[in-house]
């Protein structure tokens, strides 16, 4: 008489399989959280500058302000597209999960569904990082102009090169 194992031991790797994805989960995570911390960083910004404009009578100060007001602007809408995609990449991820376990389940009758899913999920962390890289340049632009305008407002400064 042979004895059946308590556990299929393919029921290991399907749980080892899903556990992939959680690499995945915790980059996402990661981007999310520096991905708020930009966009609270660049609405505080927006704000400052908004109450700064209130201050400032119509001429080129002004002007300028209303320059880094609209940088700022698109930077937020840049950022909150990045949390967006990252909030569907994420998903994505764990759909790759449970995928993984609903296709074992099935016995492997959901085919490349769980793969698609991972790719989906990879391809959107893609497009998350380079919103966040062109809002990156935007800042630096932003920090271009800002410099430039302290710079003219004191000639004793040393200029930039």
């Amino acid at each position: 008489m042979t004895a059946t194992p308590l556990a299929d031991p393919n029921h290991y790797a399907v749980i080892s399989a899903m556990i992939t994805p959680a690499f995945f989960l915790t980059a996402t995570g990661s981007l999310l959280i520096s991905s708020n911390n930009r966009l609270a960083r660049v609405v505080d910004r927006m704000r400052k500058e908004i109450e700064h404009l209130r201050e400032t009578v119509p001429g080129p100060m002004r002007t300028e302000l209303e320059i880094r007001i609209g940088y700022h602007r698109r930077r937020s809408y840049l950022v909150l597209g990045a949390l967006r995609i990252l909030y569907a990449s994420l998903s994505a991820f764990v759909g790759t999960s449970i995928g993984i376990a609903a296709d074992a389940f099935f016995q492997y009758q959901l085919g490349y569904l769980p793969t698609l899913l991972a790719v989906l999920g990879v391809l959107l962390m893609l497009a998350a990082s380079l919103c966040l890289g062109q809002e990156a340049r935007i800042s630096l632009r932003v920090l271009e102009r800002e410099l430039r305008a302290e710079l003219d407002k004191d000639p004793g400064l040393p200029r930039m090169s």
